[in-house]
């Protein structure tokens, strides 16, 4: 019997391996995916599902955000995938978090960007607390629920365009064209591998060359507030964290006020996003705890600092949590990674938490590469 052989074959089905499937099935290569678990289970589906543009770096990471949004707003309506609100409200409640805005909104990231005064942010956002100076109104996000999304986004690719799944697989090896796995082997004349948090199973030397490690985070679900976020929300501690607006110098003020200040609320990495599902209720977080095997516990003491800074920004009354869960994502130096152990395989890594946000637009340049043609022009 002759066996299969797939242009492409992809280790990994998180919303990064789904991205390289789809940039490579519309080019009418016939892919793969291959994946050692029964369904998402890892980070794809554990975070906010906020597509965010505004705050990114600056340069590479900025464009493929703005690449990937609009890959999310195309394809999404064709995979059935309802986008829950868009924009962001970033709500400054210190003059050093609103000098930081206003210095962000004069750069050409900040184009299209509105800043609001505080009676101004009250009337677009009626939930949001008392004590705000103001802020900035960006158009440019969208948010889906990850949970739905991926598995639809996964359904939609063998629908229409043919991706083949391979899911309780475990890959045991690559050396393309041949892809060794706990069912036999898979031919494919190029293979790229989005491990996610496996940093040991595929390619290790990669990610101690690239200093790769994980990171934790925790996140809560609140019950339905009674109201509806017209966009996602952050507030003063995304603005010294986010490195388009904390690498800007007027940076510097805030991250001195909120280190002297909010010492532990910095020591566990909090920054503070809140978005809303399709039944009202709240995603809230988060927190980031790096390390090489981070433990599986959820901290009491950091809900309660995600909860206090949530209160500073929206009116919650009686927050009640329905729900709680870790994340985990790999973290290193760089944003992002693409290594080629050799010419038909790739090995590629978001190492910065912006899959959601940058994963089509990386998949793009790698897929154009592999394949020798044109990776799409990002938008700017």
């Amino acid at each position: 019997m002759t066996q299969d052989r797939y242009d492409l074959a992809v280790v990994g089905a998180g919303i990064l391996g789904l991205a390289h499937a789809l940039a490579a099935a519309r080019q009418g290569r016939r892919v793969v995916v291959i994946d050692r678990e029964a369904r998402a289970i890892g980070a794809s589906i554990r975070n906010f599902g906020f597509v965010t543009v505004t705050g990114q770096s600056a340069g590479p990471t900025w464009r493929r955000a703005m690449r990937s949004r609009d890959v999310w707003a195309e394809l999404a309506p064709r995979a059935g995938i309802p986008v829950l609100h868009r924009g962001t409200a970033l709500l400054a409640r210190t003059p050093e978090g609103l000098g930081v805005l206003e210095a962000f909104a004069r750069t050409e990231m900040g184009q299209g960007c509105e800043r609001l005064t505080a009676a101004g942010m009250a009337a677009r956002l009626p939930m949001a607390a008392d004590g705000l100076l103001g802020g900035l109104w960006s158009p440019h996000e969208l948010r889906i629920e990850p949970r739905e999304a991926i598995p639809r986004l996964a359904a939609w690719l063998e629908a229409a365009h043919g991706v083949a799944f391979r899911r309780g697989v475990q890959v045991r090896a690559v050396q393309a064209p041949r892809v060794e796995t706990s069912d036999g082997a898979i031919l494919a004349d190029r293979v790229v591998v989005c491990p996610g948090p496996d940093l040991r199973s595929l390619f290790p030397e990669v990610m101690a060359r690239r200093r790769t490690t994980l990171c934790k985070l925790q996140m809560l679900r609140l019950a339905a507030p009674g109201w509806r976020l017209p966009a996602a929300v952050m507030g003063d501690l995304s603005f010294a964290r986010y490195r388009g607006y904390a690498d800007l110098p007027e940076a510097a003020a805030l991250k001195a006020r909120l280190a002297a200040e909010v010492p532990e609320t910095l020591a566990e990495g909090i920054h503070l996003i809140v978005v809303q599902s399709a039944d009202g209720s709240l995603v809230v977080g988060d927190s980031h705890h790096y390390d090489d095997a981070p433990d599986p516990f959820a901290s009491q003491a950091v809900e309660a600092l995600i909860l206090r800074h949530m209160a500073e920004l929206l009116q919650v009354p009686d927050p009640a949590v329905a729900e709680r869960w870790v994340g985990i994502y790999p973290s290193g130096p760089e944003e992002a990674f693409a290594e080629a152990p050799d010419a038909a395989t790739r090995v590629v890594q978001v190492t910065s938490g912006t899959g959601m946000s940058t994963g089509f637009a990386i998949a793009e340049e790698v897929v154009a590469e592999l394949f020798g043609a044109a990776a799409p022009r990002h938008a700017a």
